[in-house]
């Protein structure tokens, strides 16, 4: 009986780590990393036509 015990603990255990890393894995790739706000291209005169 105890080595049945000790199965079924393994198996529960071995169950909740692997449901723990996976939702550590989900959590890690759902994490943004930290980006400036700054914008890549920038016009010095907004609001004027093509021609200028």
């Amino acid at each position: 009986m105890s080595r049945l015990l000790a199965a079924a603990l393994t198996v529960v255990l071995a169950s909740a780590l692997a449901v723990g890393a996976a939702l550590g894995v989900v959590a890690l790739l759902d994490a943004a990393p930290d980006q400036p706000n700054t914008p890549l291209i920038t016009y010095e005169h907004a609001g004027r036509g093509a021609d200028g």
